[in-house]
């Protein structure tokens, strides 16, 4: 097992949030994370979470904002903008859910009027979802204190994927629930369903995007994985309704995906974007779920798992194109943190590939940890 160096502690409960997002700045010596008062309920309309910077090397922690718009699956969407020091994160400011860009050493801000669920590599487009809807469909993912204004309605024209313009502020609804509907609603299944998008995620050059649409059943849910340009002139469904979970890009036309695919089974598969090109990753070795991304070099895919009987997790590393599996080690999952306010280890790459950060709960309370990954 590698070493874990926890980068903060108690009194406050920290953790960054979702996988495949950059926490690290630009020269690598900060780290971005929340910190928070409680671990052992869903946040309401009223708790705020702190944004702090944590310095790598002594641990010490600034404090530079609050937010209302949070959870503890993808906290609120904190991102490094390409500029040093400006970061981006949701809030809810009055009645509404808005994203605001902030430089963490002026404190100068700017509020838009959408809040984001990913943003393109170069800082320029952010991409937005009905976070309020997700609250109410998919609890742990979306934000309490705002009511869905389409609430009820199966699949609406106005709601889906907007996106935004990070220098004009401009916005603009590019894939509506009910384009998707039009697409891939004929069964009787969806027909009666109400629709919501979830796991938004720009591809490596920023001119495509992917997303889930969902729909309970029973207990549980159906996917489909849907890419789309950011006009919407050129929607595609790559995977139809059934089993799709954690994915990542490859390339600009390439997805790693969790899913079930009809014939042959769950596993995780490299699935072409515009095309029937499917292929199973890791057959026999990669055999669970996990929130997986590729390393910048795109050599390895880091993943992890969710607890077994022994109630750890496991951090894996995958060496792809050779079949060559590292554990890094497995970590203890309090279980009692399940549901909506489970700490997954979500892990994440740094800016070179030689470090990742994760969430973890196995020294008794939620924390953020980094592991050093030279020499493997």
């Amino acid at each position: 097992m590698r070493h874990a160096r926890a980068m903060t502690r108690l009194p406050g409960y920290h953790f960054f949030g979702y996988y495949g997002i950059q926490p690290w700045d630009v020269s690598e010596d900060r780290l971005l994370c929340l910190e928070v008062p409680f671990q052992d309920r869903p946040p309401g309309a009223t708790d705020r979470a702190t944004i702090v910077l944590v310095d790598c090397d002594t641990r010490k922690i600034l404090s530079v904002a609050q937010t209302l718009a949070w959870n503890f699956q993808q906290g609120c969407m904190l991102h490094w903008l390409p500029r040093q020091s400006e970061i981006i994160y949701n809030d809810r400011i009055g009645d509404r859910f808005a994203s605001v860009v902030l430089n963490v050493e002026t404190r100068e801000r700017r509020t838009l009027s959408r809040p984001i669920s990913a943003l393109s590599h170069d800082g320029r487009f952010g991409l937005s979802l009905n976070f309020a809807r997700l609250h109410a469909k998919r609890p742990g993912y979306g934000y309490a204190g705002v009511p869905d204004p389409h609430a009820g309605q199966k699949h609406p024209t106005e709601d889906g994927v907007c996106a935004l313009d990070l220098e004009s502020g401009e916005v603009w609804l590019v894939v509506s629930l009910h384009d998707v509907f039009d697409m891939r609603g004929q069964g009787e299944e969806v027909r009666n369903a109400e629709l919501w998008f979830n796991h938004t995620l720009f591809n490596t050059d920023g001119s495509r995007f992917v997303f889930l649409s969902r729909f309970a059943v029973g207990t549980g849910r159906k996917s489909a994985m849907f890419t789309s340009d950011l006009e919407g002139s050129d929607l595609r469904c790559l995977i139809d309704y059934g089993l799709i979970s954690h994915f990542d890009w490859l390339d600009p036309e390439t997805i790693l995906a969790w899913a079930n695919i009809k014939g042959l089974g769950d596993a995780f598969y490299l699935v072409r974007d515009g095309g029937n090109d499917i292929r199973k990753v890791g057959e026999g070795i990669l055999t669970q779920d996990g929130h997986c991304s590729f390393s910048p070099d795109g050599r390895w895919i880091l993943t992890d798992t969710y607890p077994g009987r022994d109630q750890a997790r496991e951090l894996m590393l995958f060496e792809w194109k050779k079949d060559n599996l590292h554990s890094l080690g497995k970590f203890h999952s309090d279980p009692a943190l399940s549901g909506e306010i489970r700490c997954d280890l979500h892990p994440r790459w740094s800016r070179r590939g030689s470090r990742i950060c994760f969430d973890s709960t196995h020294e008794g309370s939620r924390q953020l940890y980094v592991m050093d990954l030279q020499g493997i």
